[in-house]
């Protein structure tokens, strides 16, 4: 953290000059809960140590001039007009920001933002979502906004939404904005309230292990997964009319209407209501300090995406195999949409280095291709960053 800092700090003073902020917004993990958010469900994620770290400062004009360090690529746009996409990418999470926080009635000028990071990109840890919670926390202190968390967390995924064209759910900005040291957090992805529960595991890494797999398939899986989910819920409406979504249904309701459903439908709903619970139940395993059972229910929740909720690969499911007999692994299951991606797996310290080298040598014998690991730890969310944070790290 501290390298990277100075390579920012470095950066920003050559470019434009001393007296700026220093902000750190990190990367997430979701411990378990997937494919429940669409569902107004519940997710556990928790912020982690890999980081964007943005250095910013009004500069007096109606420019904002930005450059990222990772990519050795600058850009610059008039922001006193209506904003259009830049044609670069990256610049889009910055300028889709500036844009809501118009729409949302605030006066934002001309600003510099230089940054760069740590966050792999495309292995689940969002780094968009850090990027863009990172520079609406820098204007948020900059301009002296006073938003509030949940309303942040809004405002930077309808930038993602509306400006940059991703769908995504409010999961990632969310936790990456309010993330807690030591701490997962439960979201309610229907209230948006939250909670945090403990999860200051000395002796533990969390664990990705990205199969570089990326598939078309996944966008359009995931939106024929969502329809499955609402002709469920239309279904069971005509005996519950006080059902809204897969959120309000029980097991045993589920079961007792399973012939009203169509069979890959009730495979789909059935899997979104155990997951809910296995969410719940996993909390308070945090709160008793048992992580074995947690570690159990991360690899449940993985059979449950494999058999019913269909959204796994052969790639995952090696990982996952491979990690289930691997002394030190509390627990394991795929991370994310789907169809490639990461698995997420909870490893005792002392077993790490032996899990990094047989997972390693196992995936590539079974199935000819290598894995990219990545070894993490939960931290805060979203904060300034001074001098005495730059000496701890």
């Amino acid at each position: 953290m501290k390298k990277l800092s100075n390579q920012i700090t470095n950066e920003f003073e050559q470019r434009f000059g001393d007296d700026y902020l220093l902000i750190k917004s990190p990367g997430r993990v979701n411990l378990i809960g997937e494919h429940t958010d669409y569902n107004e469900g519940f997710v556990l994620p928790a912020a982690v140590n890999k980081n964007i770290v943005l250095a910013m400062k009004e500069n007096g004009t109606q420019q904002a001039r930005f450059y990222a360090v990772d990519k050795e690529e600058s850009f610059e746009t008039d922001i006193s007009g209506d904003l259009e996409e830049s044609g670069l990418g990256w610049p889009d999470y910055l300028l889709g920001v500036i844009d809501q926080l118009r729409k949302h009635g605030y006066e934002i000028n001309g600003f510099d933002c230089v940054f760069g990071g740590d966050i792999p990109i495309g292995a689940g840890m969002s780094s968009s979502a850090a990027l863009e919670g990172g520079v609406l926390f820098g204007l948020d202190q900059l301009r002296d906004l006073k938003i509030g968390p949940v309303e942040m967390a809004k405002i930077a995924q309808k930038a993602e939404n509306d400006f940059v064209g991703v769908q995504c759910g409010i999961m990632d900005q969310f936790v990456s904005l309010n993330g807690k040291k030591g701490h997962a957090l439960k979201l309610d992805c229907r209230s948006l309230d939250y909670e945090f529960y403990p999860f200051d595991q000395q002796d533990v890494h969390i664990v990705l292990c990205d199969t570089g797999v990326r598939r078309e398939l996944a966008t359009s899986e995931y939106n024929v997964r969502r329809q499955q989910c609402e002709q469920g819920v239309a279904a069971l409406q005509e005996f519950d009319p006080d059902i809204n979504s897969l959120r309000d249904v029980d097991l045993d309701f589920l079961i007792l209407h399973q012939q009203d459903l169509d069979p890959i439908v009730f495979k789909r709903c059935k899997y979104v209501v155990e997951e809910n619970r296995r969410v719940l139940q996993a909390c308070n395993d945090l709160d008793r300090d048992d992580l074995a059972s947690f570690g159990q229910r991360m690899f449940q929740s993985h059979i449950g995406l494999r058999n019913e909720y269909e959204v796994s690969c052969k790639e995952l499911n090696t990982l996952v195999d491979i990690a289930w007999d691997i002394k030190g692994v509390i627990g394991s299951r795929m991370m994310g949409g789907g169809f490639g991606g990461c698995t997420i797996n909870l490893v005792k310290d002392q077993q790490l280095e032996t899990f990094v080298g047989q997972i390693t040598d196992q995936y590539e014998e079974a199935l000819g291709e290598s894995v990219k690991i990545y070894k993490t730890k939960v931290s805060g969310g979203t904060h300034l960053l001074n001098s005495k944070d730059l000496a701890s790290t």
